[in-house]
C-alpha cells in the first residue's frame, strides 16, 4: 500500500490586534529561546569540546522560565519554544552531517518570523483553526480546499518582510501519488536569453520578473534611503513598501516555476538537467541580477521533490560535461565556443546547430547513459587534447 505525501498547504490570514500582538510577543520568545540555546551550545563546544543535545536544552528552558529576568516566556505557548529547540537540533545534526553550515544567531530584523505548533497546541475542526492562548479562530482565506479529511499535523505562523500573515498546514494528502509511467524523457538547459531549452526544441521564454518592477523597486528604494536612520514610522513605512514589491516579484517567480516544473513532471518520466553551482554564478557581478531573477536552484528544488511525489526521475549531469561545445550529431568537440554564438556548424559533420537546443540534446543523451549503466548521475570530467578539464563555459551574456 503506497505511503500518502505529506504536504504543506499554506494560506493568508489577517489576525485581529490581540491575535497579532500574540503572534508577535511568540516570534520573539521563539528567537531568544533559539538564540540562547545556540549560545550555550556553542560556548560548550568552544571551552569544553562538549556536545549539548536537545534534552540539555530543553532542561535549561525550564530552568529559564523560572527565573525573573526571562519569566515573560512563560506568557507564550510552551510549543513553539519547544519546537525551536528541534530546529537547532536538526541544524546541528545537518552540520556534523556535512550537509549545512553552522547555525547562526536568529536577527530581529533579518530573519523570518515565524512559530511552529504540533497537534497539542492547536484546535482544527470544520475549517476552524485556533492556536493555543487563543480564544478566536484565525480568519484564514480558504484559497485552495485542503485534502478530504484532513488532519494537520503541524501548523506554522509566519509574518513576512511585507507585513503579511501566513499559516501552513502540514497534512497527508491522499491525491498526490505516481502517476501512470512514461516513456518520454527530455533534456533542460537552463539560461537567461530564454529561461530553459527543452531537447524537444521549445524554448521557454525568460519572464523577467525582476525587469517588470525595476522601475519602481529603484524608486521605493532611493525614498527609503532618505529616511533617517533609526525605528521610525516613516522609515518603516517605506522600508514595508520596498517589502511589498519583492515580495510581488517573488510571487510571480513562484507562479510561474510551480506552472512550469508541474507540467514537466507530468509530460516526461525523465528529466536530464545540468549541475550548476549558482552560488559561485552568482560572484559575476555583471549577471548576479538575472541570474537571482532566473531562480535556477528554486526550479531544480521544485522539480526534485515533485519528481519524487509523482514516481518520476530526475537526473543532473555533472557542471563539467562540455554539453554546449560537442556536437549531438556526430560528438565532435569543438576547441571554442564564445558566448555570442547561438548557432554553429560542425567542423566534423557539417550539421548546424542551435546552441541551446544542441545543449539540451548532449545533456538528454549523457544523462540516460548514465542511468543505464548505473554509474551515478554524474559523468566524469571529459578532458581535451591539453589534459586540461572541459568546462562547459556556458555563463551567460550580460543582461541587455
Amino acid at each position: 500500500m503506497a505511503t500518502h505525501v505529506k504536504r504543506a498547504f499554506k494560506y493568508r490570514f489577517y489576525p485581529t490586534d490581540a491575535q497579532a500582538a500574540e503572534l508577535s510577543r511568540t516570534f520573539g520568545c521563539v528567537r531568544k529561546v533559539y538564540n540562547m540555546a545556540l549560545a550555550v551550545r556553542t560556548e560548550a563546544w568552544t571551552l569544553r569540546a562538549e556536545r549539548v543535545n536537545y534534552n540539555t536544552t530543553s532542561a535549561m528552558l525550564t530552568a529559564w522560565k523560572k527565573t525573573e529576568e526571562l519569566a515573560y516566556l512563560n506568557d507564550v505557548s510552551s510549543v513553539p519554544l519547544q519546537q525551536a529547540l528541534r530546529h537547532l537540533q536538526a541544524a546541528f545534526t545537518n552540520f556534523f552531517g556535512k550537509r549545512a553550515k553552522y547555525p547562526r544567531f536568529k536577527s530581529k530584523k533579518k530573519s523570518r518570523k515565524s512559530a511552529e505548533y504540533t497537534t497539542s497546541a492547536f484546535r482544527f475542526s470544520d475549517g476552524r483553526l485556533t492556536l493555543a492562548k487563543m480564544t478566536d479562530p484565525l480568519d484564514i482565506v480558504w484559497s485552495r480546499p485542503l485534502p478530504k479529511d484532513a488532519v494537520p499535523s503541524t501548523v506554522t505562523v509566519s509574518q513576512d518582510a511585507a507585513g503579511r500573515w501566513f499559516v501552513s498546514l502540514l497534512a497527508e494528502d491522499p491525491s498526490t501519488k505516481p502517476l501512470a509511467a512514461t516513456s518520454t524523457a527530455v533534456g533542460v538547459d537552463a539560461g537567461l536569453d530564454h529561461l530553459l531549452t527543452l531537447s524537444t526544441g521549445e524554448k521557454i521564454v525568460n519572464p523577467r520578473h525582476e525587469r517588470r518592477d525595476r522601475a519602481h523597486l529603484a524608486k521605493a528604494q532611493r525614498k527609503l534611503s532618505r529616511k533617517a536612520p533609526g525605528n521610525g514610522a516613516n522609515r518603516a513605512k517605506a522600508r514595508r513598501k520596498v517589502a511589498r514589491i519583492h515580495a510581488r516579484i517573488a510571487d510571480r517567480r513562484r507562479d510561474a516555476l510551480h506552472k512550469l516544473t508541474t507540467r514537466l513532471v507530468r509530460e516526461n518520466q525523465t528529466i536530464v538537467i545540468e549541475d550548476l553551482t549558482v552560488r559561485n554564478l552568482l560572484k559575476n557581478g555583471r549577471l548576479a541580477r538575472a541570474i537571482s531573477d532566473a531562480a535556477w536552484s528554486q526550479f531544480r528544488s521544485m522539480l526534485e521533490y515533485k519528481a519524487q511525489w509523482y514516481g518520476r526521475e530526475v537526473i543532473a549531469v555533472d557542471r563539467w560535461f562540455p554539453s554546449s561545445k560537442l556536437c549531438s550529431a556526430c560528438g565532435t568537440l569543438q576547441d571554442r565556443m564564445p558566448l555570442h554564438v547561438r548557432t554553429w556548424t560542425c567542423e566534423g559533420c557539417g550539421v548546424t546547430h542551435d546552441r541551446d537546443v544542441n545543449a539540451a540534446h548532449n545533456l538528454l543523451a549523457a544523462g540516460l547513459a548514465v542511468s543505464a549503466c548505473g554509474a551515478g548521475v554524474r559523468p566524469q570530467r571529459e578532458f581535451s587534447r591539453t589534459g586540461r578539464s572541459v568546462t562547459k563555459q556556458e555563463t551567460p551574456r550580460r543582461e541587455p
